[in-house]
């Protein structure tokens, strides 16, 4: 019976997880389809129709006489239809009616064929990265010229911010971890029981204070008073997760170390951070994610002139100038996802791990 429960639990559990992996991944594909169609299928049809699907296919026409009332019944090969029926297309053994020209009196026959869409192209990447003006052919045939985004400006912005971003507070906190779990000096619990209580602090309570001081400093709108924030920022919950792994690894391997003469920095390089790696991914993923996805602490403290923008607020700019652009928009969401799906990847084997590290003692 208990082994029963167990498989139940874990079909259920599975289930679940499968779910959630759909719903993620769906609409994933279809930015991803979408990035790469040109502008005036995104405009007609959607993503889903790359796929073999049955469509309404013009096989005929017919052309009806020249004095046709369109305001009275309309007879088409025997059949009286009106205008607005044939506007909306009418159906007709397995056939579908709709208007083709209606000035020139002309109706075309379709029928349902198989059809897909295989058209692709790399031109929504190249407008968004390169910044150069492009061409749309829009659905009716007209053509637009438009000035493309240049985001790749801001893609290096990003990898400027972020990864310092997340180094320097890792390290801060590896090292003040490994202070409040073994080491003993005086004010230790106050500090940590301090740290903690700064994890329930609002962030957008400290933005305009530290702005003031940025601004005093000259440090706002550069790479380092940005740095500054983010590690202030992520610092709490940094420490606290490195504690709760670092706090339960066995204490005889630091008695041995000590005996042998180690310093507390040869501990902390040799044997803290060697076990401590899969927190460390853990936490890592974490980091790099809030950063590279910030809008807010980017916006207050980095400013959004374009030689230090970032992508979260050019994708935003993005939206409010060009929100009927929708290839322009998959294509920087998807550039946008890339480097944290990479970073996810590289170091998803030590998630897990690090996420139960310290949940389960001895």
């Amino acid at each position: 019976m208990k082994r029963k429960g167990v498989r139940k639990s874990k079909w259920l559990v599975n289930t679940v997880l499968a779910i959630i992996c759909v719903i993620w991944a769906v609409p994933t594909f279809g930015l991803l389809v979408s990035s790469f169609r040109p502008a005036a299928d995104i405009l007609s049809t959607g993503w889903w129709n790359i796929f073999p699907h049955k469509e309404w296919t013009t096989v005929a026409q017919i052309e009806l006489p020249r004095d046709t009332d369109l305001r009275g019944p309309i007879s088409v090969e025997g059949m009286t239809y009106s205008d607005v029926q044939l506007r909306e297309g009418v159906e007709r053994d397995g056939q579908l009616l709709v208007w083709e020209n209606r000035r020139q009196r002309l109706i075309n026959v379709q029928e349902k064929e198989w059809a897909w869409i295989s058209s692709f192209t790399t031109q929504n990447y190249e407008t968004v990265l390169g910044g150069k003006q492009y061409k749309i052919t829009m659905p009716d045939g007209s053509v637009k010229t438009e000035q493309g985004s240049g985001m790749s400006q801001s893609f290096w912005n990003t990898i400027a911010v972020t990864i310092p971003a997340t180094v320097i507070p890792i390290f801060i906190a590896s090292f003040a971890a490994y202070a409040f779990a073994w080491l003993r000096f005086p004010g230790r619990r106050t500090l940590f029981v301090v740290i903690i209580a700064l994890l329930v602090v609002p962030l957008q309570v400290a933005l305009i204070p530290i702005l003031r001081d940025y601004t005093s400093l000259g440090l706002n709108g550069t790479y380092f008073g940005i740095w500054l924030a983010h590690t202030a920022f992520g610092l709490p919950l940094i420490t606290y997760f490195m504690y709760t792994s670092i706090s339960q690894l066995p204490k005889d391997i630091f008695e041995s170390a000590f005996m042998d003469g180690a310093t507390n920095f040869t501990i902390f390089s040799r044997l803290i951070l060697p076990l401590s790696v899969p927190a460390l991914a853990s936490i890592s993923i974490f980091q790099f994610l809030w950063v590279w996805n910030d809008y807010l602490v980017s916006l207050i403290f980095l400013g959004s002139q374009p030689e230090v923008q970032v992508m979260s607020m050019k994708i935003a700019n993005l939206v409010g100038s060009r929100g009927n652009d929708w290839q322009l928009l998959t294509a920087a969401a998807f550039v946008s996802m890339l480097m944290p799906l990479t970073v996810f990847f590289a170091l998803q084997r030590y998630f897990v791990r690090g996420m139960l590290g310290g949940s389960v003692k001895g």
